[in-house]
C-alpha cells in the first residue's frame, strides 16, 4: 500500500513561524515625523499657531501671579524681573478653606452620581421595560435645564430639609443634577457590551444585582473615568449653586476666588495666583486620567 507523504511548503512554514512569533510581526507604534507635503506643513503650522494662541492666556496668568508686589510687566508677554511666590502665599491663605470645601463637595457628589448613573444605564440598556425609552428621554431633559431656572425651587427644597447653607445640601444638589449626564454615558457604554455576558451570568444563577456587581461593574472602569471627569469638572467649577445655596463657611473655591476682587482695588497678582490654585486640581485630573478619557468615550463604539 502506497503511503503518501505531505511535504512542508514554504507557506505553511511561514504560517507556523507567524503563530510562534506574533510579537515580532506586530506593527510598530507610529512615531513623530516631519511632514513631507505642503498640506502637511500647513496643518502643522495651523496646529502650532492654535496651540500657542491657547497657551498665551495661561502664560499671562502665571507671569502675573509671579510678579508679586512689583506689579505686572508693562508688556503682557514679558517675564517678571523679580519673580516671587508672595501672591501664591496670600491666595492660599484666603482660599485653602474653600478649596477643602470644594474637595468635600466634589468627591462624594461625583462618586455617588456616577454610581447611580451606572445603575440606571445598566437597567435601561440590559433590562428594558415598558416605558423605559420615555423615562430615558425625561432624564435627558434634565441635562438642558439651566441652573437659573431651578435655583428658587432647589433653595426651597433644601430649606425644607434644613440643608440650605450646608455642604451636604450642595452634595445632594450636584448628585441629582449629575444623574442625567451619567445615565447617558453609562447607557451608551453598556449598549456596547454583549448581552451574552448577561445571559451567561443568568445561567450561572446570578440575579440582576449580582450580575451588576460581579460582572458589569468591573467592566465599567472606562465609563467611570469619562463620567467622573465630566462630573468632577462641572462640580468643581460650579459658581451659582455654591454662591446661592451655601453659607460663607461652606463656600466653594470659585465663590471665594470671585470675592478676591475688592470693591475699590484689585490685587491682580493674588487674583491670578488664586485662579491657578483653583484650576490646578482639574488640570491634574486631566493629566492623570486623560489617556483613559478618549478610550472611555469610544468604548463600545465598535464591537
Amino acid at each position: 500500500m502506497a503511503v503518501e507523504t505531505l511535504e512542508t511548503t514554504p507557506s505553511s512554514q511561514t504560517a507556523r513561524a507567524t503563530r510562534r512569533r506574533p510579537a515580532a510581526l506586530a506593527p510598530k507604534p507610529r512615531s513623530w515625523s516631519i511632514p513631507k507635503t505642503p498640506g502637511g506643513w500647513i496643518v502643522l503650522a495651523v496646529c502650532t499657531i492654535a496651540t500657542l494662541g491657547m497657551l498665551v492666556p495661561v502664560y499671562v496668568i502665571i507671569t502675573t501671579a509671579l510678579s508679586g508686589s512689583t506689579g505686572a510687566p508693562n508688556f503682557f508677554l514679558a517675564f517678571p524681573d523679580a519673580p516671587s511666590l508672595d501672591a501664591f502665599k496670600g491666595a492660599w491663605t484666603k482660599l485653602h478653606g474653600s478649596l477643602a470645601n470644594s474637595l468635600q463637595i466634589t468627591v462624594p457628589a461625583a462618586l455617588i452620581s456616577c454610581l447611580l448613573g451606572s445603575i440606571n444605564g445598566y437597567v435601561l440598556s440590559k433590562f428594558p421595560f415598558r416605558g423605559s425609552n420615555g423615562l430615558f428621554t425625561v432624564l435627558l431633559v434634565g441635562m438642558f435645564i439651566p441652573f437659573q431656572a431651578v435655583i428658587i425651587p432647589v433653595f426651597q427644597f433644601l430649606n425644607m430639609l434644613h440643608l440650605q447653607g450646608s455642604i451636604i445640601g450642595l452634595i445632594l444638589v450636584h448628585i441629582i443634577y449629575g444623574i442625567p449626564i451619567t445615565t447617558l454615558i453609562f447607557r451608551n457604554y453598556y449598549e456596547g457590551i454583549p448581552s451574552a455576558i448577561i445571559e451567561a451570568a443568568s445561567i450561572d444563577g446570578a440575579g440582576i444585582w449580582k450580575t451588576y456587581f460581579r460582572v458589569m461593574l468591573p467592566l465599567s472602569v472606562p465609563g467611570f473615568v469619562v463620567a467622573g471627569i465630566f462630573q468632577c469638572t462641572n462640580i468643581w467649577n460650579d459658581f451659582l449653586f455654591g454662591f446661592i445655596l451655601a453659607s460663607p463657611a461652606a463656600w466653594p473655591a470659585t465663590v471665594t476666588l470671585n470675592n478676591l476682587i475688592g470693591t475699590t482695588t484689585v490685587d491682580y497678582s493674588e487674583l491670578m495666583a488664586g485662579a491657578v490654585l483653583v484650576a490646578a486640581p482639574t488640570v491634574l485630573l486631566y493629566l492623570v486620567l486623560g489617556r483613559f478619557f478618549v478610550s472611555g468615550l469610544t468604548a463600545g463604539a465598535v464591537k
